[in-house]
């Protein structure tokens, strides 16, 4: 019994194709459920609100199988909710993405000869728009081919009127409460994309360099220093040591010749040093490292720039005008000509950093940019996750949160880009600085200029849960769906993403966060665990496997990989895994459906049900409970693992093979074990839904003759047990089990047919001897009948009459030679056991695995031991 028996559809068209294409299928079903509107929110609805964004995908971008898994499990939490009656809206968008974008566009310019500067500003920008249009945002298409349920009709973009003006907001906002400030600081700057980019952007990788240690000054008041980026030297205002550091505290406080050049620089004593690495100490470059620019804060140093924005060398000399790779190696060269040069090593591996766009090497530069101000940000950020506001899942990743949002540096903003929000503040001739709000008019008159720069992508992203709501108007969408339900998205945006929405969802709403939930997933990798890339040959299109394979086989594989905050390896074989399960699930269908399966009518009492019915439905009730409370734990992998097994293990191969002779049978039993099959049907397809939505769908419409399963009432567990029942089908399947096992021991052909006699009387077993004999291939036992083998099992016994179905001799023969090789592998094991010096040297792991030589070969004996002696007499 469950509460899905209460439904009393029309009577439905059974006809199903032979095989499942789910090409001919996936297409014109999604565009149906669009066309009916199935995935809209109504924000004047009187049901309870479930929301999620989803983490906007760059316009530029196309799906990869990370945005395949993100999407499959939003997906799946939304249409169980909106079958569970809640008004379920799943936002969609896209982020302007500004340096790729960018890029993209003057790359195609660069085909026609020509740079944005050539357009201009207003005229590149108008060419980026054009590029949108014409171009960009293939990804929605690709979210269809997957199934996503998102609300179409409300799709946003973060440079659309609406979510400009929301960043001009909050912009405002932060501004006049002195939350954002302009200085001069170090930032990461790409030489080739010419702009300031954030953490998030620079790619670490272990690049090959050279480690130089070059001397400053002369005899007794000479130090040296290491460095892998010699051409910084140039711009070096200070060498560092330790206070307490005994060899240099002479020297603290003195000025040292600066090779190459015409200057002293002072030694200062500074705690960041760390006096046992290298000859612990360290020159300092103010305008081009951010701990130098720490310590020339701390002392007062002048920061000298010595590069322009394109990695130029700019200062007077022979070096000027060298990039500087080229700089690097001349200033060594000129170093080892004057015997500076104290060592030097190549290759040196170390970190470095790279553009995550073009792969530049990044150059820490001093610049003056925008900033945000996060203290008091990251402090509630912080707080509402400590106080209980908002919930990470899985729990552990709290303390990487908060090691994050506890230790937040203040946030570079602006970008030297055309593509995007720009800064909303103007100059005017006489040193005047004005912010503009969205309704307020900018500056005029001679001399005034806006501020070039625009605003880093995260800026916007970092709105997303309510200014794609309609803020900073109040409106009802804004007061429906904020704060959203849940997020779900990668463990390894947790900070860069994450945090900003946080901290301004919180600021901009009144102390309210904008999620209840963080749920984080990981990354996916290949079947062995490694990173997909192109540069390793292990990158996957998911389009190639969803043409092969259909979607809902890339879909369920993933959500069965899908733990919290767990990387999830994936492979082609399991894809092809999944698409035999859907294959299962339609042709176990497509069996019931022939058989007069049927949702029709009200479920008979379970007096009038038979132990294997009572079993099913009693399981399906457990189910329902297990699933939904994966559901709300985020265990997808769990969830689908226990829907995979039930479908597969527990109805198709057991409910549906023990219901055919019931069927065949025929009388009132059947009519009873049809309703029972589409009842489990029912639930079964509507519980797998949400992670296969597309075979659902067909199955679940033509057995049931609904209107769709997406908007179907989710199945609730009615309480229904019978342990009893669940006693009796185990026995059951062990008895089938133990002698499937003898038949195959034996070699008998699965199909083969078998003379026996089964002693059932007084069992529990009784009332399934035709099932048993359907399923194990056993005939009548005949007037010739000789039990050959005897098999004790569950309290019966079935006797088997092997004659002539057998060789005896060489079946004894092929025995008799695997006892003998597992007697040997016994005495093997048991020498090294009994062999005390062995023991006394040899690694624990090492002996543990013997023991379980051992042991296995025990179990080999006594096996092989047993069928011996059940074999007739040859």
């Amino acid at each position: 019994m469950t509460e899905n028996a209460q439904q009393q559809p029309p009577a439905p068209d059974t006809e199903l194709p032979t095989q499942y294409a789910p090409a001919d299928v996936e297409g014109p079903l999604y565009e149906r459920w669009v066309e009916r509107g199935y995935f809209e929110a109504d924000a004047k609805s009187d049901k309870p609100p479930y929301t999620i964004v989803i983490p906007p995908p760059n316009v530029t971008g196309s799906l990869h199988l990370g945005h395949a898994f993100e999407h499959t499990l939003i997906d799946a939490l939304t249409r169980r909710k909106r079958m569970q009656g809640y008004e379920t809206l799943w936002q969609p968008g896209m982020d302007h993405a500004g340096i790729a974008t960018q890029n993209v566009v003057e790359r195609e310019l660069g085909k026609e000869g020509k740079s944005r500067h050539d357009l201009g500003r207003e005229a590149f920008v108008e060419r980026v728009w054009q590029w949108k249009a014409e171009s960009g945002g293939q990804i929605s298409g690709q979210m269809r081919r997957l199934g996503d349920g998102v609300a179409w009709s409300r799709e946003r973009f973060t440079m659309d009127e609406g979510l400009s003006q929301a960043v001009q907001t909050i912009f405002k906002k932060l501004y006049d409460d002195e939350l954002i400030y302009r200085a001069e600081r170090i930032i990461n700057w790409c030489p080739r994309c010419l702009t300031a980019i954030s953490d998030i952007e620079v790619e670490y990788q272990d690049d090959d360099g050279e480690l130089v240690s070059m001397r400053y000054g002369d005899g007794d008041e000479s130090i040296v220093v290491a460095t892998t980026r010699a051409e910084t030297m140039l711009g070096d205002t200070a060498v560092a040591v330790h206070p307490d550091d005994e060899r240099y505290r002479h020297l603290v406080g003195k000025q040292i010749r600066l090779p190459l050049t015409d200057r002293s620089i002072p030694v200062v004593a500074d705690t960041h040093v760390d006096p046992e690495f290298g000859t612990g100490a360290v020159k300092v470059t103010p305008a081009h490292d951010p701990n130098d620019f720490e310590i020339g804060q701390r002392h007062d140093l002048p920061s000298i720039t010595v590069m322009d924005e394109h990695a130029v060398i700019t200062v007077h000399g022979p070096f000027q005008g060298m990039d500087r790779l080229e700089a690097r190696s001349a200033i060594v060269a000129a170093l080892r000509a004057e015997g500076r040069i104290v060592a030097e090593k190549r290759p040196y591996v170390h970190s470095v950093g790279h553009c995550s766009r073009c792969k530049t090497t990044i150059e820490p530069r001093l610049s003056m940019q925008w900033w945000v101000k996060v203290g008091p940000l990251a402090k509630a950020a912080g707080d509402a996750v400590r106080d209980g506001k908002v919930k990470i899942h899985p729990q552990e990743m709290e303390k990487r949160y908060f090691d994050w949002v506890d230790n937040l540096h203040d946030w570079c903003i602006s970008r030297q880009l055309w593509w995007g929000h720009r800064i909303p503040v103007w100059y005017g001739p006489n040193g005047e600085v004005v912010c503009v709000g969205p309704d307020e008019e900018p500056p005029t008159g001679e001399g005034w200029r806006q501020d070039t720069d625009v605003l880093d992508t995260w800026f916007s992203s970092g709105l997303w849960p309510f200014s794609t709501l309609g803020w900073p108007e109040r409106t009802e969408s804004l007061a429906k769906f904020y704060p959203n339900s849940v997020l779900v998205t990668g463990y390894d945006i947790l900070f860069f993403w994450v945090a900003r929405m946080m901290m301004f969802g919180l600021y901009a709403m009144d102390g309210t966060p904008p999620f209840h939930t963080i749920a984080l997933h990981g990354m996916v990798r290949d079947q062995f665990g490694k990173k997909m890339s192109k540069s390793f040959g292990n990158a996957v299109n998911p389009l190639d496997w969803m043409d092969k394979y259909g979607s809902d086989a890339l879909r369920f594989t993933l959500a069965r990989g899908a733990n919290p905050g767990v990387d999830v390896p994936i492979g082609e074989d399991w894809v092809q895994g999944s698409r035999n399960f859907a294959n299962k699930i339609w042709n176990a269908t497509r069996f019931a459906l022939m058989n007069g399966a049927t949702v029709e009518g009200p479920l008979p009492d379970p007096s009038a049900m038979s132990a294997t019915d009572r079993w099913i439905l009693s399981r399906l009730n457990s189910v329902v409970a297990e699933v939904d409370a994966y559901y709300e734990d985020y265990q997808f992998a769990k969830l689908s693992d226990a829907l995979f097994h039930f479908a597969w293990d527990e109805v198709f191969d057991w409910y549906v093979e023990l219901s055919k002779t019931v069927f065949q049978a025929g009388g009132e039993p059947a009519e009873v074990s049809k309703r029972v099959l589409g009842e489990v049907l029912d639930v079964t397809l509507k519980l797998l839904h949400p992670v296969v939505p597309f075979v659902t769908e067909t199955l679940w419409t033509t057995l049931t003759g609904g209107e769709s399963v997406v908007i179907a009432d989710w199945p609730a567990d009615s309480g229904f047990r019978d342990q009893a029942a669940e006693q009796e089908i185990s026995t059951l399947q062990s008895v089938i089990t133990e002698v499937r096992r003898f038949r195959a021991d034996q070699g008998l052909q699965p199909g083969q047919r078998v003379p026996a006699r089964l002693a059932l009387d007084g069992t529990a077993l009784a009332p399934h001897e035709a099932a048993i004999r359907q399923l194990l291939r056993l005939q009548p036992e005949g007037d010739s009948f000789t039990a050959t083998a005897t098999l004790p099992v569950a309290g019966a016994e079935v006797a088997l009459d092997l004659s002539g179905t057998i060789d005896v001799a060489a079946e004894r023969k092929r025995l008799a030679k695997d006892l003998a090789a597992a007697e040997k592998e016994k005495a093997q094991a048991t020498a090294k056991l009994g062999n005390e010096a062995f023991l006394a040297k040899a690694p624990e792991n090492v002996v543990d695995k013997i023991r379980t030589r051992l042991a296995k070969a025990e179990e080999d004996i006594a096996r092989i031991t047993a069928q011996l002696e059940k074999l007739p007499q040859a």
